[in-house]
């Protein structure tokens, strides 16, 4: 897989939640931080978005916000209404999917001034790649503002959804909800991309290092040499080594290791193969040696770490 679509994979824990909400002014709704990232889409209408930090913003029909970091934050019909405690919950263990309601001083009659969604990705900190850790505390992609033409058609979609379930709604919105995770991390990076000079927006833009960072993980079992990295980067081993570093924040084998320590984490809690197996996958060719870097990386080994991440998992399960 790409770096992006890898990032997610490690870091969800389980289906995006989601509530349609139609608000009925006036109306101002405070929004408790979430256990990943949460987010709203404004569907029709228009309303405010009063941050965790800054000044408040006017968000219009087809607009995308985005917590990272799952701040709490506020919504209203306007920028002095009262805020009162939140009607949408995604994170409702009981609420998984997709719930709609109404909301407001006159929930129910007459026609909404706005129609979101509003909903939350469970993303575990534990397991957070610097990538999505360098994020801001709000994204916002205005629909006025050159959004991307894939995301536009996420929504577009999500809209046609919402307001006319049909058969399969109930499968089709979490899959657009993943892509419109994806959608909303590509059009950030793309848009900082221009003039950033260091970070994961500018070693993403930047053709070598790019080119060396989908190698390692498209094949990290591979025996990666800083030189054989800067061959695939297409520069001399010392400025490859230079240009990575400064770009990703560590050098090129230091962020080797650590993926594949996490790549191996994740087979371990997600799978039953063999130590050996997983040992192989992510490029020791003796067990023992994985062993040890995993416990230097985890604190524990991998035989108890599996044991105590996959006991956790049965008994979280329903």
């Amino acid at each position: 897989m790409d770096v992006l679509s890898d990032v997610i994979a490690v870091m969800r824990t389980g289906r995006p939640r989601s509530a349609r909400l139609s608000w009925h002014a006036p109306w101002g709704r405070w929004f408790a931080a979430v256990p990943g990232a949460g987010f709203h889409v404004v569907l029709q209408g228009a309303c405010w978005l009063t941050p965790p930090e800054g000044e408040q913003v006017r968000l219009g029909t087809g607009d995308v916000v985005f917590f990272p970091h799952g701040r709490e934050h506020a919504l209203a019909d306007g920028p002095t209404s009262a805020i009162t405690a939140p009607d949408c919950d995604p994170d409702d263990p009981h609420a998984a999917g997709l719930r709609t309601a109404a909301a407001g001083d006159q929930a129910g009659d007459g026609a909404p001034a706005a129609i979101t969604l509003c909903g939350a990705y469970r993303l575990d900190p534990a397991r957070a790649h610097p990538l999505l850790a360098g994020l801001p505390e709000v994204v916002h992609l205005s629909a006025r503002g050159g959004q991307s033409p894939e995301l536009r058609s996420a929504v577009a979609l999500l809209g046609v959804e919402l307001d006319r379930p049909r058969l399969g709604t109930d499968a089709i919105v979490p899959a657009l909800l993943d892509m419109m995770l994806l959608y909303i991390l590509r059009a950030w990076f793309d848009g900082q991309a221009v003039g950033a000079s260091r970070g994961w927006a500018a070693a993403l833009s930047d053709p070598p290092v790019a080119a060396a960072l989908h190698s390692i993980h498209r094949d990290p079992a591979r025996l990666w040499t800083v030189a054989a990295l800067a061959a695939e980067a297409g520069l001399s081993r010392a400025s490859f080594a230079r240009r990575f570093a400064a770009l990703v924040g560590r050098p090129p084998l230091t962020y080797l290791t650590w993926w594949r320590m996490t790549t191996a984490a994740r087979l371990l809690r997600e799978s039953t193969a063999p130590l050996h197996v997983i040992a192989a996958r992510v490029g020791y060719t003796s067990e023992f040696a994985f062993a040890n870097a995993f416990k230097r990386v985890y604190g524990t080994a991998p035989g108890r770490y599996r044991r105590a991440a996959q006991g956790g998992a049965r008994r979280a399960s329903p």
